[in-house]
């Protein structure tokens, strides 16, 4: 992997490093005050390590599979979890990372699976082999 791809990925692991993190800390320190939105922190931690995971090896079968999953379950996490807490903000009392389209990092949640899926479209493994 090099060029973008490379940049990808470590967006993403920087992604995984900075969620993972954040989810720990609200968890251990606060759950009981939104545990929905920690929770939800949680799941977008892993599936940013996922899709980082996915993306080093998507040239290895079935890698690229689940870097396709991951990455639109996380575009869709996203747009589902931005748009409720814009809508339903109660249900949001603390943000998550996903949390109105990711503006806590600079909307680099709504972007990154944006480029994934432009990436994995550009770099499918069997048309690399040929």
């Amino acid at each position: 992997m090099t060029g973008i791809g490379r940049v990808l990925v470590i967006v993403y692991a920087v992604m995984a490093l900075a969620s993972t993190g954040r989810s720990f800390v609200q968890i251990v320190q606060r759950f009981d005050e939104a545990p929905l939105a920690y929770v939800l922190s949680a799941v977008a931690a892993v599936v940013y390590i996922v899709a980082t995971v996915a993306l080093i090896r998507a040239g290895r079968p079935g890698w690229y599979t689940v870097a396709w999953i991951a990455i639109v379950f996380e575009l869709s996490g996203v747009i589902v979890v931005g748009a409720l807490s814009l809508i339903l903000p109660a249900l949001f009392q603390h943000p998550t990372v996903w949390s109105q389209f990711g503006i806590g990092y600079l909307f680099i949640p709504l972007l990154l699976p944006v480029f994934g899926i432009w990436w994995l479209r550009m770099h499918h493994p069997r048309r690399d082999a040929r």
